[in-house]
């Protein structure tokens, strides 16, 4: 898609040097630029096989090194905000399920659809202005501290959190419904050990499985947020070289983000084992 958008790497290179034909040509001819696409995208699989995703155009450094110099912000980010999705998604969630048809159910689903209608980049910009500019609590922007990433992993977490909330609230009632917690509830046993040991572990398996889709779109949303509060990190990245058509970083960038991805629901899919007696793997 990249070689589809009009720009030209080797121009962006050269600058003002650019007006000379034959230059362009010698440094499109040197970065391989000059081959077919599918013969610059396998080449660059050869190399990524062996650990080795290229070099930036423009930096003139391996992309494998500009990953690693933002990757620990990005892994920060995700997690502070899986882990605030995660929270808030759960409380939420099991409040409105416990309390089902009541003004605590409302309120949850009403704040859950708050969530999910509103846009990543447009809640970042709304906290901006509230706790940086109006009370001066938050540092806007950068990194650094936990203060910097408060606002980041609320912005990003909070879509999460909707989405986690509403499939724990149905989840639970599902659950709430069954026998095993009746039989439990008959046997005397306190409403709040029923909840989470009898019912909460059971409707675990349909919730985790969202999380570690949620982690995915976590990974990705990342681009959105790190370039709403200046941050460094995978996202930024991959936005920086898509406007520098440096592809060799943007390539490097998307397979890691697929390579996380796919590693995220193979670790989901063993904790169904942990999670419920019953399935094993052999």
């Amino acid at each position: 898609m990249m070689h589809l958008v009009p720009g030209d790497p080797a121009k962006m290179m050269l600058g003002e040097l650019a007006v000379d034909k034959s230059a362009v040509e010698n440094l499109r001819r040197q970065l391989g630029l000059d081959d077919p696409i599918m013969v610059q995208y396998g080449r660059f699989l050869g190399g990524a096989v062996r650990g080795d995703l290229g070099w930036s155009i423009l930096e003139n450094q391996p992309v494998s090194r500009m990953i690693r110099q933002v990757l620990p912000s990005t892994i920060e980010l995700t997690l502070a905000g899986l882990g605030i999705a995660i929270l808030i998604g759960g409380i939420l969630g099991i409040t409105a399920a416990v309390h089902q048809n009541s003004w605590l159910d409302n309120a949850s689903m009403v704040v859950a659809l708050w969530g999910v209608s509103m846009p990543s980049f447009w809640m970042g910009l709304l906290l901006i202005f509230l706790f940086s500019l109006k009370l001066g609590w938050l540092p806007a922007t950068g990194q650094g501290g936990v203060l910097r990433l408060i606002m980041p992993a609320l912005t990003l977490g909070y879509v999460a959190a909707a989405v986690i909330a509403r499939l724990v609230r149905s989840s639970m009632l599902e659950v709430l419904r069954q026998d095993y917690v009746r039989t439990a509830r008959a046997k005397g046993l306190g409403e709040r050990l029923v909840v989470y040991r009898h019912a909460l572990r059971n409707a675990l398996i349909p919730v985790v499985t969202v999380i570690g889709l949620q982690f995915g779109a976590l990974l990705g949303g990342t681009v959105v947020i790190e370039t709403v509060f200046s941050r460094p990190g995978i996202g930024r990245l991959a936005v920086s070289s898509i406007l520098s058509k440096d592809f060799q970083v943007t390539q490097g960038t998307v397979l890691l983000s697929a390579v996380f991805y796919t590693l995220v629901n193979i670790v989901v899919d063993v904790s169904y084992a942990v999670l419920d007696p019953r399935i094993r793997y052999d």
